[in-house]
């Protein structure tokens, strides 16, 4: 697991207004996803929050751009993508990673970073946040954005 050394954070959210932005695609995963980012954000005392669905992960980046210029504070990007026998892996992993960059560095909003870009599904569950998932890439997601959030807070 690739989860080994991360580290533990403490964010306070209160005050923060969120969009979570998540795809439909792996409903299973999915839905671990966004209950660890809601959880992780109940904890952070967040209580503007907004739950979206997108087709896709290819368009997360479209949609999670439009909510930070709407005025919110963070942005969760939850989304999973599993290696098939095509090259079509690669380009949507590459087009929504780079889109989802894009959209944190031009508004100046956190995006956290919750695409899973796996082999095979049981990696995904692995990382899911479900009762038997060593990893909750939703909560881990949110702490990222939350604690950019107040980082970039301190400079005004």
């Amino acid at each position: 697991m690739s989860g080994q050394g991360a580290p533990t954070i403490f964010v306070d959210g209160e005050g923060a207004r969120v969009v979570i932005v998540a795809s439909r695609w792996h409903t299973e995963v999915m839905d671990g996803l966004i209950a660890g980012a809601q959880a992780a954000l109940a904890e952070a005392k967040v209580t503007d929050v907004t739950v979206v669905r997108a087709p896709g992960s290819f368009e997360l980046p479209i949609i999670c751009q439009a909510y930070a210029r709407q005025g919110y504070d963070a942005v969760i990007a939850l989304g999973v993508i599993i290696r098939g026998s095509t090259p079509h892996f690669e380009y949507v992993s590459a087009a929504a990673t780079d889109g989802l960059s894009r959209v944190a560095l031009d508004t100046g909003v956190p995006v956290g970073f919750g695409l899973l870009t796996t082999d095979d599904e049981q990696q995904a569950l692995d990382r899911a946040g479900l009762a038997d998932s060593p990893e909750d890439k939703g909560r881990e997601a949110v702490e990222a954005a939350l604690s950019t959030w107040n980082v970039l807070r301190t400079l005004g």
